[in-house]
């Protein structure tokens, strides 16, 4: 069950006043206990009330005096840089809400303009009951559309350039390896050609033997024919 939001302001009743001072105190020493367990950091609380004799000290008297020593020493522009007091707090709260609204105003304005730029540019219609100012914002709005649009033209054109490029790239890389392709291929071809030229000589004693021989006539019953003679008549 979420809780429902508190609003800031005096309890009037006395009796739901001291139990809410009560509560909120027990968990704001709650709260000092965890801040300074998890962080490692210095922090004290004193808490006057008029429901308690004595005020309320957290963590200890001696550990006030630590930190508040400590808090003195420093220079006192930095002693009151983030300090705020119940005035301070609603002016920035103030400050703050007026900021929100401006903003929203803002938005309303510019949603509204936008409308009724639409409106005349599908329909056509002539500017009537218009202000200056309202001219003025209108003017601002079709500035800063058109102001949109080239930018995206120019972010298009940019992209179709950078994918010109790539595609360009693209096709060179592909011509450089169709031509290297063609290039390995014609000297698989010589190198081929040239390993024929020098095994054919080697081969050639196989076919004088099929023929008789070129200048020798020789058969394989032939007493003075040895392997020797083949050997080296062929293979020099």
């Amino acid at each position: 069950m979420t809780r429902k939001k508190v609003k800031l302001a005096f309890i009037a009743n006395d009796s739901a006043r001291k139990a809410t001072y009560k509560k909120r105190k027990k968990g704001l020493i709650k709260k000092i206990d965890e801040l300074t367990t998890l962080c490692g950091i210095e922090a004290c609380a004193i808490v006057y009330s008029p429901y308690d004799s004595q005020p309320e000290v957290w963590p200890s008297p001696f550990g006030v005096q630590r930190v508040l020593s400590k808090f003195r020493r420093m220079p006192e522009l930095e002693q009151s840089k983030k300090m705020v007091n119940q005035e301070g707090f609603l002016k920035q709260r103030i400050m703050k809400a007026k900021e929100q609204l401006k903003k929203h105003r803002k938005d309303n304005r510019e949603k509204e303009m936008t409308q009724i730029m639409y409106q005349y540019l599908s329909a056509g219609k002539v500017l009537h009951n218009m202000t200056m100012i309202d001219l003025n914002d209108l003017a601002w709005l079709v500035e800063q559309n058109l102001k949109e649009v080239n930018r995206r033209m120019e972010t298009l054109h940019k992209t179709a350039q950078s994918q010109r490029a790539v595609d360009v790239a693209a096709i060179a890389a592909a011509d450089v390896a169709a031509r290297g392709r063609d290039k390995a291929k014609v000297e698989q071809v010589d190198a081929l050609e040239v390993a024929g030229g020098e095994a054919m000589p080697k081969q050639q004693w196989y076919m004088d033997m099929m023929n008789g021989g070129a200048d020798e006539t020789l058969s394989f019953g032939d007493v003075g024919h040895s392997n020797a003679f083949w050997h080296n008549h062929y293979f020099p």
